[in-house]
């Protein structure tokens, strides 16, 4: 019988992932069953979501890859940002993986496939906030900053998938079958975030989600042959922040389409559609790799360091002005 919800989230929300041990990773190097979704993933390369300035097309040559790759790779896959005085890019550990993507035998320069541009199609009258730069001004309140910057959201388990600069390790838990039914959790590294998508048996009702809405929103999967079709909706009311500047609203439909292609690679298609943020359905393709090593907890709150220095910053900036003033 499938695993039910509360006692997958039992096993995976206590703090730490189920282990995935060393015999586990290679056997997800193994021929897989059509389906076989389960295992630790890495999503991590250079490519991400967005074409970067430096390329005009999807694919590029692998002399094109070179150039763009080399000046990166003392970084893991970055280069110092010109204002980052302090050596804050040196001081990390960056995870970007070897380079762009391959995919299809193509050298990928964004995930985005549709539009041509590799961009976020955003409407010229979206709200604000989706054009606006992470450091606009607002240190009012905790409420004012990203969303990711308190901790709430993060780009590595909800819908769609997302890479980051670092922690990009997902591991996949699949439960039951197309017979029977079950679940897929996807577990993300950073923040350690939990998503369940409900797998009805074949030839059942979606389940109906008639509850609050919330930061994950709601994912129901089917099968289609070898490929899991994944339908996420009912996020909260107002924007979030999904990563690789990409906002969704509670408007968002995501559909996310899993298929084990081979013992060491899972293609990851997926399409967002929003009417009240984008022009258009915009579609993209990634691809997961097996990861190396092990997953472990990556601890984030907002009751660190960063986002009371950030609060309390402004203050001293605000009272200094306050005092040049009435000088």
């Amino acid at each position: 019988m499938p695993m039910d919800r509360r006692t997958m989230l039992g096993l995976l929300a206590a703090g730490t992932a189920l282990p995935v041990h060393a015999g586990e990773r290679r056997a997800a190097r193994k021929p897989a069953a059509p389906g076989d979704l389960t295992g630790l993933w890495t999503n991590a390369w250079y490519t991400h979501l967005q074409r970067p300035k430096a390329f005009k097309t999807l694919v590029v040559t692998p002399a094109e890859a070179q150039a763009y790759e080399t000046p990166r790779h003392a970084l893991h896959g970055e280069i110092v940002a010109p204002d980052d005085v302090l050596g804050q890019n040196a001081a990390e550990f960056p995870d970007n993986g070897p380079g762009l993507a391959r995919i299809d035998g193509q050298i990928r320069t964004s995930w985005i496939v549709d539009p041509a541009d590799g961009r976020i199609p955003y409407r010229t009258d979206a709200p604000k906030g989706v054009h606006a730069p992470l450091d606009s001004g607002d240190y009012d309140n905790p409420e004012a900053r990203d969303t990711d910057e308190q901790c709430l959201t993060d780009p590595g388990a909800g819908a769609p998938i997302l890479n980051d600069h670092d922690a990009n390790l997902v591991q996949f838990v699949l439960t039951g079958d197309a017979r029977t039914g079950g679940q897929l959790a996807i577990v993300g590294e950073k923040n350690h975030q939990v998503r369940i998508v409900d797998i009805p048996p074949a030839g059942a009702a979606a389940p109906r989600h008639e509850g609050a809405p919330d930061w994950m929103g709601a994912s129901v999967g089917r099968w289609e042959g070898a490929t899991l079709v994944v339908t996420t909706t009912n996020l909260r009311p107002g924007l979030t922040k999904m990563g690789g500047g990409l906002y969704l609203s509670e408007h968002a439909r995501v559909t996310e389409r899993f298929t084990r292609t081979g013992p060491a690679s899972i293609a990851y298609r997926f399409e967002v559609e929003d009417e009240s943020l984008f022009t258009q359905v915009w579609k993209a393709e990634m691809v997961f790799r097996p990861a190396e090593g092990r997953l472990f907890e990556y601890a984030c709150h907002e009751g660190n360091y960063g986002l009371p220095n950030i609060l309390s910053a402004a203050r001293r900036l605000e009272a200094e002005g306050a005092s040049a003033k009435g000088k």
